[in-house]
């Protein structure tokens, strides 16, 4: 069984799965799918400033912490106890192109060749991970949640809003994965 839940789940399996959450909460308590809610929630409780956006009852959704507790733990456990000794496997191809940039070294969960301390002093560090994770948090507020809130949740429910910034994460992530980040690696 052991050896079952280590190896990679098929997309058939995990996405309904996923999906399923999203009728389990709202059934079970009548709350939405959601993350990056979780980070006002911490804020909230955590700040005691007279800042009108943490000015709440941030105790009503204590489950949402909860909720991304438990992710982060099924994680740790997940990297600890249930991960493949093998090797990831890249296709020749992307291996290739990433080589050409620099990235060589892959084979944890993320590429050590450009995310890590020393990496994170130079000009393509500061853009991929202070900049890119400040635009991030930024696109999350500007649409009014994240991905897996706006393409699980709001998707589901058919609300308009979510299609509209579905669609622009995908347009988003295609023109960085494709005109954006490739310029930034060759710096």
């Amino acid at each position: 069984m052991i050896e079952f839940i280590k190896q990679p789940w098929p997309w058939y399996v995990a996405g309904p799965l996923i999906g399923l959450t999203v009728p389990a909460l709202l059934i079970i308590g009548n709350k939405s799918f959601g993350i990056s809610s979780s980070l006002r929630h911490v804020c909230a409780s955590c700040m005691p400033a007279n800042i009108p956006f943490f000015k709440y009852d941030w105790k009503k959704e204590v489950w949402n912490l909860v909720f991304v507790f438990g992710i982060f733990l099924g994680g740790a456990i997940a990297i600890n106890l249930l991960s493949n000794p093998n090797p990831i496997e890249v296709n020749p191809q992307l291996a290739t192109e990433l080589a050409g940039y620099g990235i060589t070294n892959y084979n944890n969960l993320v590429p050590e060749d450009i995310m890590n301390w020393q990496t994170l002093f130079t000009l393509k560090g500061f853009l991929v991970m202070i900049v890119g994770g400040f635009l991030v948090g930024f696109g999350t507020r500007y649409a009014g949640g994240c991905t897996s809130g706006h393409a699980i949740m709001g998707l589901s429910n058919l609300q308009w809003p979510s299609l509209v910034a579905t669609i622009s994460f995908m347009i988003g992530g295609f023109i960085m994965a494709n005109l954006i980040l490739p310029f930034i690696l060759s710096l």
